[in-house]
């Protein structure tokens, strides 16, 4: 059952902190008044999963100042991973990765699946979760989702768009964001005005550009 449009579930669980070096407590709570990038993935220790985690990694910075993209520094965005592993498990996990030497976001364990069901994303006669990933927005309300199976990575640079969009209707009551919409391009404010003529006041050159 797709979450868009509701309250994210509550979550607290237990989780490695490869900054720290340490064990933390995560909650969703943690992260209220900003952006979170919630991204489920199947388990630690295999192929997809560390490739995703260090693109993700790797644009961090970009991702937590999401603002600036929009000319609204005090907007900002986290990310938490979490597989059904536990945090023992995420703590080797990040030791033996080459991808994971530099990771700076939590690892959250969900060993009994609790969280992953309540996200839709687990899959029952695996005990693992799908490539479900969430952005939350600072009001805890879903505003997008994507689920893949394990198989196929999920594209960082699609996140940022789909971020910054999202931050930019945040701070824009009124405005939205046609396809392919980067920060700098042309929005569109809904009115009978413009109702059924769109291609009038943005060109499909425009949203291919």
């Amino acid at each position: 059952m797709a979450l868009v449009g509701k309250k994210a579930p509550e979550f607290a669980l237990k989780a490695y902190d490869p900054v720290k070096k340490d064990y933390i407590d995560v909650k969703l709570e943690d992260y209220k008044g900003k952006f979170l990038v919630l991204c489920f993935y199947p388990a630690d220790f295999t192929f997809v999963c560390p490739t995703e985690i260090a693109a993700i990694n790797a644009k961090l910075d970009e991702i937590r100042n999401i603002g600036k993209l929009i000319g609204k520094d005090d907007i900002k965005a986290d990310v938490l991973a979490i597989s059904t592993d536990t945090h023992f498990s995420h703590q080797i996990f990040c030791e033996v990765e080459p991808l994971l030497k530099d990771l700076k976001f939590p690892l959250a364990a969900d060993p009994t699946g609790e969280v992953s069901r309540a996200y839709g994303v687990y899959i029952e006669e695996a005990g693992l979760a799908r490539r479900g990933r969430f952005i939350i927005n600072p009001d805890g309300v879903v505003v997008a989702e994507e689920i893949l199976e394990p198989p196929v990575g999920r594209n960082v640079n699609e996140l940022i768009r789909q971020l910054s969009a999202w931050a930019y209707v945040y701070t824009h009551p009124g405005e939205v964001c046609p396809a392919n919409w980067r920060p700098g391009k042309k929005t569109l404010k809904p009115g009978p005005e413009i109702a059924g003529k769109v291609g009038t006041v943005v060109t499909i050159d425009e949203l291919l550009s």
